[in-house]
């Protein structure tokens, strides 16, 4: 009689879940670990940055004197650290498994900016991440599959279709805009136009980084594929890429919140990531109308977490050279007023006390 083979005396079936299961947890573990790197990393860079800023000029004004503060380079060896880990937990467990877990660095870095770098997050900025997370999660959970590439040649065939190369071209246009136009103007009054460029730029990124990938795991099976150009053309992209967005970033951890920065970041950079897989490999035809509404929904959640957090975000101290700006011109007007100014200081609850020191200290 004919027996089913057993590995270390389980059934083929058990043994199937075990191994399942075993790479899931490892999977698990990994991508949590990941989260905490990330989100510790987002620390580390913003004290890097607030040192630098005090013996020199600021990375959001242009500075690049973080680049000789050691603290800075620990949160970017501690970011690298856990994209390598987030990689690497793609081999053992599925992407609906390790996607999601990224919103946890957004939780990691919103507690320790809290406590470490005295952020403050209100009870409305809690609710903003909580629909961030909620939102990106929902999206992940129902992207649309997409179909593997067995050579880099594939991709670029995929990448030079009509509808990919449009997306491109626009992420390249809007991005021009925002770094020429918008940065120099509201860079440091709205944080959408760092983490937009950072965004937009992301979701090419990645699409380049996966070709790179493909053309690694190809050449370690012994299939080389240093000897295409695409391979070269992807490489250039991706760091081309990968520098603006760590200008960029950067800047805005420099600049605004580290608490709004990390889920704001998160939300855009997941949103975009995935239609730009989704232009790219076509993998929302065939999708039933309850998964695409699913992903609608999560879209605008995502949205609306992205618009509470900015309200909530608390205003930056201004600097000491704010603290000389001229007076507003209507106090100007009553200071010029000499004899009317009894009948206008009601209108504006300004004291004669109050206008005369005013008058004595600012123009002397």
């Amino acid at each position: 009689m004919d027996s089913s083979p057993t590995y270390d005396g389980l059934p083929p079936v058990a043994s199937s879940s075990s191994a399942l299961f075993a790479n899931n947890l490892k999977g698990l573990i990994l991508a949590v670990a990941s989260s905490a790197f990330i989100g510790a990393s987002f620390i580390f860079k913003k004290k890097g940055l607030k040192r630098a800023g005090a013996a020199g000029a600021r990375a959001g004004v242009g500075g690049y004197g973080y680049l000789l503060e050691p603290l800075w380079w620990v949160g970017m060896i501690t970011m690298i650290v856990g994209e390598i880990s987030n990689f690497v937990a793609y081999m053992f467990a599925p992407a609906v498994l390790v996607t999601p877990l990224g919103a946890l660095s957004i939780i990691v870095s919103a507690v320790l900016a809290h406590f470490i770098l005295k952020e403050k997050l209100q009870r409305m900025g809690v609710l903003g991440c909580v629909l961030c997370i909620a939102g990106s999660t929902v999206i992940v959970l129902h992207a649309p599959e997409e179909k593997t590439p067995s050579s880099v040649e594939q991709i670029w065939d995929l990448a030079t279709q009509p509808a990919f190369l449009l997306y491109a071209a626009s992420v390249a246009a809007v991005s021009l805009v925002l770094m020429l136009h918008c940065s120099p103007r509201y860079g440091q009054t709205n944080i959408m136009v760092y983490l937009g460029i950072c965004s937009t730029i992301g979701s090419l990124t990645v699409m380049s980084i996966k070709a790179i990938g493909i053309a690694i795991k190809l050449t370690i099976e012994g299939i080389n594929q240093a000897g295409y150009f695409q391979t070269w053309v992807f490489t250039m992209v991706a760091i081309t890429c990968i520098i603006i967005q760590l200008i960029y970033l950067n800047k805005a951890l420099d600049t605004f919140n580290t608490a709004v920065v990390s889920p704001i970041y998160y939300a855009m950079f997941t949103t975009l990531t995935i239609f730009a897989s989704a232009i790219m490999f076509k993998d929302w035809s065939g999708q039933s109308a309850s998964k695409i509404a699913s992903e609608i929904c999560g879209i605008i959640t995502v949205l609306s977490g992205t618009t509470v957090l900015h309200s909530t975000r608390e205003p930056d101290p201004p600097s000491s050279a704010d603290l000389y700006t001229p007076l507003p011109p209507k106090i100007f007007w009553h200071i010029q007023g000499n004899g009317e100014l009894g009948k206008h200081k009601n209108d504006d609850l300004l004291s004669a006390d109050f206008v005369t020191v005013v008058r004595q200290d600012y123009f002397t």
